[in-house]
C-alpha cells in the first residue's frame, strides 16, 4: 500500500499574523508612497504638509445642515426654509468665536458655540417639543457633514505626495467624527482647540508647523475662503485657493479672487493635486 505523507505543519497563529501584518505593511507602501515634493522640482519648492479649512472648503456645510434639517422636519412636522436656518446658524459662529477671542467667554468649543446659537435658532424659529436627545443629535450634524464630489479623490492623489490635515476652528472631536463618518484620509487631526486660538488669531495656523516640527513657509493653508487665506499669509504660511462656487448655495456663487493673489489657485482638490504634482514624472 502506498504510503501517505503527512502535510506539511500549517502556519502557527503568530506566523500568520507576522505574515499577515508585514503584507499590510507592503500594500500601504505602494498605496501611499511618502515622497515630498520638496524637490526643486516641484511647483512650490519646500512644501511638506497641506493643511485644510474644512467648513466649506473640504465640507458641503450648508447642503449638509439643509439635509439634517429637513430629517428632523419629517420627524417633528416642521415647516420652515431649511436653508435660511443653514445660513443663520452658520452666520452666528462667527460672532460667538469673536466672544471668546474678546474675553466675553472663556476657551470654548466650537460644539459648544453651535449648540449656543442653536438654542437661539430653536427659539426663533418655534421649533417646540425637542428633547435634549433630539437637540444634542442635531447639534452634532456638523460632526456628519458630506465631503464635496471631488474632496476624497482629491485628498488621496495629495496624500501620496504630502502630510495632509484639517486646521479647522472644529473642535478635535467634531473633526475626527466628521473624519469617520465622510471617509476623509487625514494623517492627523489639527484644530484650533490644540493653540486655543480661533483662526484668524496667528497662534491658530503657526500651531500646524510647530506640531509637524516644519516651518511655516514649509506649510501651505487649502482654503475655499481668501480672508483665511489672508491671515495664513500673514503667519508665513504658503497658500492654495480653491474655489467652491456653491458652498452659500446655488443662488447665491461665490466669486473668486484675483489668480495671483495666493500661491496656487485650483477649481477643486483635483486641479491642486494636478498643479501640485512632481513635474519631472
Amino acid at each position: 500500500m502506498r504510503e501517505i505523507k503527512p502535510m506539511p505543519n500549517p502556519l502557527s497563529r503568530r506566523s500568520f499574523l507576522t505574515l499577515f501584518a508585514s503584507s499590510a505593511v507592503l500594500a500601504s507602501t505602494i498605496m501611499y508612497n511618502p515622497r515630498s515634493l520638496a524637490t526643486s522640482d516641484s511647483v512650490i519648492p519646500g512644501v511638506k504638509a497641506l493643511v485644510f479649512d474644512v467648513f466649506g472648503t473640504v465640507v458641503d456645510w450648508r447642503g449638509s445642515i439643509i439635509r439634517e434639517g429637513q430629517l428632523l422636519g419629517q420627524r417633528k412636522g416642521y415647516d420652515i426654509d431649511w436653508g435660511e436656518f443653514a445660513d443663520r446658524w452658520r452666520s452666528g459662529y462667527g460672532p460667538a468665536m469673536n466672544r471668546v477671542r474678546n474675553g466675553e467667554l472663556p476657551w470654548t468649543k466650537l460644539d459648544d458655540l453651535h449648540r449656543m446659537v442653536l438654542d437661539e435658532l430653536v427659539e426663533e424659529f418655534a421649533l417646540t417639543g425637542m428633547t435634549e436627545e433630539e437637540l444634542r443629535h442635531f447639534n452634532h450634524a456638523w460632526h456628519r457633514l458630506s465631503p464635496w464630489p471631488d474632496t476624497i479623490p482629491g485628498l488621496l492623489r495629495l496624500r501620496n505626495e504630502f502630510v495632509i490635515a484639517p486646521l479647522s476652528n472644529g473642535n478635535v472631536s467634531l473633526l475626527l467624527h466628521m473624519a469617520k463618518n465622510a471617509g476623509l484620509p487625514w494623517d492627523t487631526i489639527l484644530s484650533a482647540e490644540l493653540s486655543r486660538h480661533y483662526k484668524p488669531d496667528p497662534e491658530a495656523y503657526l500651531k500646524a508647523p510647530e506640531l509637524l516640527s516644519l516651518a511655516p513657509e514649509q506649510v501651505m493653508l487649502v482654503a475655499a475662503h481668501p480672508s483665511d487665506l489672508r491671515s495664513a499669509a500673514a503667519a508665513g504660511l504658503k497658500t492654495g485657493y480653491v474655489h467652491r462656487p456653491l458652498e452659500r448655495g446655488p443662488e447665491r456663487p461665490t466669486t473668486p479672487p484675483a489668480k495671483d493673489e495666493f500661491d496656487l489657485f485650483a477649481t477643486d482638490f483635483l486641479d491642486l493635486a494636478a498643479q501640485l504634482r512632481n513635474v519631472s514624472q
